[in-house]
């Protein structure tokens, strides 16, 4: 039997692979803003344990109501879904809504020695959203080239819910994605393995310390796409 990827290349080369239909692109990133944009702090680090490492990223949704924001905060260890929110617009108010629920899953001295990992938008460089980071004593990273393998995790996230879930979905309002987005995510954390976790659930390898078995070369280091789990 052929791996997963020489079987995926095969379905390729006959045609038979489903096409995904694509969505109209949304902007969810402006990095042209006058804040304070921070070091990369996570390059050179595989994170051995849970709440180590966070990273924050922001997705669009399409709904026959319109388009909305989803803002997740992925644990790097785990890649547990730790905090999430949906917003109508880009405001800052809904990234901060999710690092409060991320946040209120540890205590004040795990988040002393937590790393949080962005991009560099204005939403996570606002004086609102660092001011909270600080005042957890959260150390605070942010990509530099907007490559997004400095990114990987989140990004990762991100096109799993959509193309597992969200593409196939016909989402009548914005209430209703938040229904949905509650399953998926129960699922994604609580049933889904992951190969990039030795085929263990997020949930389970939150509960963890030490180096994860992993299907394929480490993302953190290596500069190539990466592909879902």
């Amino acid at each position: 039997m052929p791996g997963r990827d020489a079987f995926i290349e095969l379905m390729r080369k006959h045609g038979l692979m489903v096409q995904i239909k694509r969505r109209k692109r949304y902007k969810t990133t402006d990095s042209d803003h006058p804040y304070r944009k921070y070091d990369n702090l996570i390059k050179d680090i595989v994170p051995s344990r849970p709440n180590e490492i966070w990273v924050s990223d922001i997705t669009y949704i399409e709904t026959e109501e319109g388009v909305c924001y989803l803002s997740l905060i992925t644990d790097a260890y785990s890649h547990k879904i730790v905090g999430w929110a949906v917003g109508e617009t880009l405001e800052t108010i809904y990234p901060l809504r999710a690092l409060r629920m991320a946040l209120s899953t540890i205590d004040e001295e795990t988040a002393s020695m937590l790393i949080h990992h962005s991009d560099r938008g204005s939403r996570y460089c606002s004086y609102a959203y660092v001011r909270e980071l600080k005042k957890h004593g959260i150390r605070i990273s942010m990509t530099q080239s907007g490559d997004p393998l400095e990114n990987a995790i989140a990004e990762r996230a991100n096109g799993i819910l959509k193309s597992e879930w969200l593409y196939k979905m016909n989402i009548p309002t914005i209430a209703a994605c938040i229904i949905e987005l509650n399953r998926i995510i129960d699922f994604y954390n609580r049933q889904r393995p992951h190969r990039s976790i030795g085929m263990k659930t997020p949930e389970t390898v939150h509960r963890q310390f030490g180096p994860q078995k992993r299907c394929w070369r480490n993302s953190w280091n290596v500069r190539e796409p990466v592909p879902l789990e």
